[in-house]
Order: C-alpha cells, then sequence, then structure tokens
C-alpha cells in the first residue's frame, strides 16, 4: 500500500426500508477537512488518469457501478516511491479512499454500468490557479497494464 493513502470500507446499515452509511467522518483515517464535493458519472471502458496535487488531498467515495482506482506514488521522500497501488471499489465494494498530494490517481470503469463518484477535496478548484498536474494514462514512467487479464 502507498504511504500516506488510507482506506475505509463502508458500514452500511440495512432494515426494510433500505441502507444508511456513514461515507466521511470527523475523527477517522479517512477525514481531512473538506473545501469541496463534486459528483461525476463515466462511462464503461473509460480511464480517466493520471492527475496529482501539490496541496490537495483527495477523499474518493464510487456509489455506482465498479471501477479500478490506480495511485502511482511520485514523492522522492517516500518509502513508496515509484510504486504503484490498484484498488478495485464500487457499489458492490463500497470504500472511501484518501489520496495525499503527490500521489497520481486514475481510475478506469469496468462492467458495462457508469461509474458514479463523489470526490471531496481539502481545497477548493480555483481555474485561475488550478493545483492539478497530468501526465498520460499510458506514461511509460508509472507503466501500468490497463488490460484485463482473463484468467
Amino acid at each position: 500500500m502507498i504511504n500516506g493513502v488510507k482506506i475505509k470500507e463502508v458500514k452500511r446499515h440495512f432494515d426494510d426500508r433500505g441502507f444508511f452509511a456513514e461515507v466521511v467522518k470527523f475523527g477517522e483515517e479517512t477525514f481531512k477537512e473538506i473545501k469541496q464535493t463534486s459528483y461525476t458519472e463515466t462511462y464503461p471502458g473509460v480511464i480517466k488518469a493520471f492527475h496529482w496535487h501539490k496541496r490537495q488531498y483527495d477523499i474518493w467515495s464510487p456509489v455506482r457501478g465498479s471501477m479500478r482506482i490506480v495511485l502511482y506514488d511520485l514523492r522522492e521522500d517516500s518509502p513508496t516511491y515509484q510504486e504503484t497501488q490498484a484498488i478495485y471499489a464500487g457499489e458492490d465494494n463500497f470504500l472511501v479512499v484518501l489520496i495525499p498530494p503527490y500521489v497520481a490517481h486514475g481510475y478506469q470503469v469496468l462492467g458495462t454500468e457508469k461509474v458514479g463518484l463523489f470526490y471531496h477535496t481539502t481545497e477548493a478548484y480555483d481555474p485561475k490557479n488550478p493545483d492539478e498536474e497530468r501526465l498520460p494514462f499510458n506514461d511509460s514512467k508509472i507503466g501500468f497494464d490497463w488490460e484485463t487479464k482473463n484468467r
């Protein structure tokens, strides 16, 4: 696991009306002060990768569909420098993922349904000075193989 990345399995409390879940909660290791919450839906087969931030933490919570989250540690002083981590999440594996600054991140939609992703950030987006750097999804330095492995 990449140093500083935190993952929370979200517990759902079911009854005859449906379920309730606490997603982001003060005091938990996946919590940071949130300055913006956004929501995106992405079509099947799409890869959105990679980007990273200098100041901002991202807190991802996919609530619809299934996705493969891919992380790559860009921090030269980190014990997990240049390591890659893949996390499978979505409506059937309800997770919250805390992504620190200087960890490149992206995702791939798996299956035949759209992915719905809530992402909370510790910085509000400033279009005049965005805290966002990009790398191509197929960056040779990262070298991640996005192909599905049929076994």
